[in-house]
């Protein structure tokens, strides 16, 4: 098996930078976000439903905003991110909060390493699976901490999003839909804020719908449903225009920008 620390350790650097740089963004909001404002959207909060007294394993938690969110919500909430700056703040503001979310530093491929416990949800979303080489093993690591019963969510940019290279302002298709070979990319700025001076330095890599579908179901779950929508609650994108439900779009909606799929163990 291909060795690929060179790219988890690189890609740890900088989240690690990002989540300094997020954390005084307007983007992420922390003021507000400690004044009570949650960080979840209209997709999750709708799938999920009540979450009071629900445990809940939140996969690539970046800083805790959305696990202690649903924490806020009343679930017995476990955050897994591979950055420890990211989780050494989602640790402070749990602390700040007093709220009873746990946070744990690891890939999170290797996530039941470090957890045993299983869940009634296992949550993801938002930029997520780019950063992972093979989705089989997230699968498989995703039923592993789910109880029978239990039911997993991801809300997700679209794949045909990411066939696009964003670095030069205007968006060109580059990238296979499903392509097998690692992308980098290095540029100045990050997502929330594209004025920063932080160098981002990121190896990523294209998962289609079929992979992602695939990987939950051959790990035993069954797939209760996956939409595809022409909206994204996130402006991160060239050109997007809001929209009357507070989301954006792309001027001509030629193409989704985000799916969600929800999966249960039976």
């Amino acid at each position: 098996m291909k060795d690929l620390s060179k790219y988890f350790e690189t890609n740890k650097a900088t989240w690690n930078a990002k989540v300094k740089a997020h954390a005084s963004s307007n983007m992420y909001d922390l003021k507000a976000f400690k004044e009570g404002e949650s960080s979840l959207n209209q997709y999750e909060l709708q799938a999920l439903g009540t979450v009071k007294n629900k445990s809940l394993l939140h996969l690539q938690c970046h800083f805790g905003q959305d696990t202690l969110s649903w924490s806020r919500l009343g679930a017995k909430c476990v955050g897994v991110d591979i950055s420890d700056e990211g989780i050494k703040l989602a640790q402070q503001l749990n602390t700040e909060l007093q709220l009873d979310a746990q946070f744990v530093c690891c890939n999170v491929l290797e996530t039941s390493k470090y957890i045993s416990d299983t869940f009634d949800i296992v949550f993801t979303s938002y930029g997520v699976i780019g950063w992972l080489p093979d989705l089989k093993p997230w699968g498989q690591m995703i039923a592993e901490r789910l109880k029978h019963g239990g039911t997993f969510y991801m809300v997700e940019f679209h794949p045909i999003v990411w066939m696009f290279d964003y670095l030069e302002g205007k968006p060109i298709m580059k990238y296979g839909y499903m392509q097998e070979e690692v992308i980098y990319e290095e540029y100045e700025g990050t997502y929330a804020d594209t004025e920063h001076k932080m160098i981002s330095k990121e190896y990523g890599w294209n998962h289609g719908l079929s992979e992602v579908v695939n990987a939950l179901t051959s790990a035993g779950l069954h797939v209760e449903y996956l939409n595809e929508y022409h909206e994204t609650p996130y402006n991160v994108l060239p050109n997007l225009v809001k929209t009357t439900s507070g989301n954006y779009a792309t001027e001509k909606p030629l193409y989704p920008l985000t799916f969600e799929i929800k999966a249960t163990k039976g």
